[in-house]
């Protein structure tokens, strides 16, 4: 697909610097990128490559004064930069029908895109335009809304519910039972019926080999336009608010309640029954043990180290409780000497 510069403008808006008669036919980095390609620069700290750069026009922040090719001129380079991808890089187009191998009980609409060897339960429906990729096992009484996508080798356990326009990634699990169970005097562990569901919205996205359990009584709930990254684990009852975005591997335990617009950084580990506002930033690594009741952006990882040097300082740690009874000690005598004084 080939465009030119002012065709983007007309589409997108912004300001063009420069010929706007200039084509382009693919988005690249700026310290890449050559004749007929678009860059962006959206993080001043690369406004230096400017001067280097072989693009043939670049999105970007006013003012344009140290670029020496056209421009597009935003407020927002990487969100446009984002809108001219989605519309240079559509997803293949889908050839309605369903493949010959497919196993089908359900209920699908004609424009739907049945891959090879597919399983569709009995009472499931799938709706107008999506499309179910190859080896996907869709279960019983399953709903998928219009225009969603499943690549191959997605699993929906039963009665699990689907909104529009989703995508979800190679490998995810949707519905699988949560993680419940009853202890016997003897030790020995009681399964408990995992019989709630899992509801998703509208324009989700889900990364590979993320999985979301089902509700244990109540059901697991993802709001929409919420983003989630490959290989995160979402327990039982969690309930995730609108528009929130949720990076590679971290683990949310049951019943967890994290709000709308949040944003949760890699390897964080939300623990259960816990409760995030709205607009909450945790980053990366981040251990929340505790509810946040306020916006905000929160830490919790301890720096690394050099082995020895965290062995010796680490070690301290299983004397804390010593040294706080020691240093109350202290307080209280030095308050008694400040009395006799």
């Amino acid at each position: 697909m080939s465009v030119r510069l002012d065709e983007i403008v007309a589409r997108f808006g912004g300001e063009i610097v420069g010929a706007g008669e200039t084509a382009i036919s693919r988005l690249a980095a700026l310290d890449t990128a050559g004749p007929g390609e678009l860059a962006f620069l959206s993080n001043p700290k690369y406004r230096t490559q400017l001067a280097q750069t072989r693009a043939a026009a670049v999105i970007m922040a006013p003012p344009a004064d140290d670029v020496a090719v056209p421009a597009i001129l935003t407020s927002q380079p990487y969100l446009y930069y984002a809108r001219v991808a989605q519309w240079l890089n559509p997803p293949p187009a889908a050839v309605p029908g369903i493949h010959p191998s497919a196993v089908v009980e359900g209920e699908v609409a004609p424009s739907a895109s049945i891959g090879a060897h597919v399983v569709i339960g009995r009472g499931a429906r799938v709706g107008a335009d999506a499309v179910i990729g190859a080896h996907c096992a869709i279960g019983e009484e399953v709903e998928i809304g219009k225009g969603t996508r499943l690549a191959a080798h997605v699993s929906v356990y039963s009665a699990c519910h689907i909104g529009a326009r989703c995508l979800i990634h190679s490998g995810a699990v949707i519905g699988a039972d949560g993680f419940g169970f009853a202890r016997e005097a003897d030790g020995a562990w009681v399964k408990i019926p995992q019989i709630g569901r899992v509801l998703i919205g509208d324009d989700v996205e889900i990364g590979a080999n993320t999985t979301i359990d089902r509700g244990a009584l109540g059901d697991t709930v993802i709001g929409e336009g919420v983003k989630l990254d490959n290989q995160i684990q979402v327990a039982h009852n969690v309930k995730i608010g609108p528009h929130t975005a949720i990076a590679g591997c971290v683990g949310i335990a049951g019943s967890a309640v994290i709000g709308a617009h949040c944003t949760i950084g890699g390897a964080a580990v939300i623990l259960g029954h816990l409760a995030l506002a709205d607009e909450v930033n945790v980053l990366a690594g981040t251990l929340v043990a505790k509810s946040i009741t306020r916006a905000g952006t929160y830490a919790g990882s301890v720096p690394f180290l050099e082995h020895g040097a965290w062995l010796k300082n680490f070690s301290r740690l299983r004397h804390l409780e010593a040294m706080a009874d020691k240093i109350r000690a202290l307080e209280q005598r030095l308050a008694a000497l400040e009395k006799k004084s």
